[in-house]
């Protein structure tokens, strides 16, 4: 057997030739959330200061679990770059409602206080108070997720996904949607309820013929670094069938790190490497697809920070 791979923090890549924004990433509350690497953690301020090296510039931090919509916002207050998305992740909203049944993948999911402490009603009434802070500059992640929720708690999902669709035309926000083996379910609850002025797919896993529907629907998707890996060439395609002004960046961090580092904790720092594969995909200039990747960006969030 092969040696194994230690699990390090990623090297700081080359800087890009212009800023680009992470527009989904899960920025560490505590040292606690900071995945270890070889022993060690990489404080937060670390991490930015690296995103900043590497022309990472802004990014938007999601929180999607009732006891993290206050200290996300508190971080956001912080750090000038870091705008936040509240929402009630679609694995949360079965908890709110009682439903902790095994899952699909063979989880079997564990409530916590806040789940029995707070109705799904009550959970999303929370959430919407929060909507009108101007550091909010989008609502979710939200949608459906078959993978880790059951058949009894997946009609929770579709309520609060209902729900938070309605936030966001109401605040006039985007939002960020999570869909995990539920394609056509989140495309028909889009349809069905009308969309929010700019809907982005977050972590896009869909096929080249889902992308069409997006393109078709004027919806975003959003590309993290599974777009790297060698053996996701379905997932390339669907980039491919994506008009260039419809595309989004991210890192989904701690999660789904870019390779050559898979395997490895991920930062907003590292998506670099993601940029890259736009470029190469885009058949265009490294600066070109940071120029784009900010306009796209700008055009769904607005301008903020540095």
């Amino acid at each position: 057997m092969g040696k194994h791979k230690p699990r390090t923090w990623p090297d700081v890549d080359e800087p890009l030739p212009a800023s680009v924004i992470d527009n989904h990433t899960h920025l560490p509350l505590g040292d606690w959330e900071i995945p270890k690497a070889e022993g060690a953690r990489l404080s937060l301020p670390e991490q930015l200061q690296r995103a900043d090296a590497v022309g990472v510039t802004r990014m938007i931090s999601s929180y999607c679990e009732v006891p993290d919509w206050g200290p996300g916002l508190e971080l956001a207050a912080m750090y000038p770059q870091v705008r936040v998305s509240l929402g009630l992740h679609p694995n949360d909203a079965p908890l709110h409602a009682g439903h902790a049944d095994p899952s699909p993948d063979g989880m079997v999911p564990s409530a916590r206080p806040w789940h029995q402490e707070n109705t799904l009603e009550e959970a999303l009434e929370t959430l919407d108070s929060y909507l009108n802070n101007p550091l909010v500059v989008a609502v979710g992640e939200t949608g459906l997720d078959y993978y880790r929720t059951a058949e009894p708690g997946r009609e929770a999902q579709k309520q609060a996904f209902r729900a938070q669709i309605a936030m966001a035309k109401a605040h006039d926000l985007p939002m960020q949607i999570h869909d995990r083996d539920a394609h056509q379910d989140c495309i028909d609850v889009l349809l069905q309820d009308g969309a929010p002025r700019h809907t982005v797919f977050h972590c896009f896993s869909g096929d080249a013929q889902m992308a069409e529907i997006l393109a078709q629907n004027g919806w975003y998707a959003s590309f993290a670094g599974p777009i790297t890996y060698p053996s996701n060439l379905e997932l390339r395609k669907a980039f491919a069938a994506m008009p260039p002004h419809l595309v989004l960046l991210e890192t989904d961090a701690p999660y789904l790190t870019p390779a050559p580092w898979r395997g490895c904790p991920n930062a907003s720092y590292v998506s670099t490497h993601t940029v890259r594969m736009f470029a190469q995909l885009w058949d265009c200039g490294l600066e070109t697809a940071c120029n784009r990747i900010t306009e796209n960006t700008e055009g769904v969030y607005g301008t903020w920070g540095v």
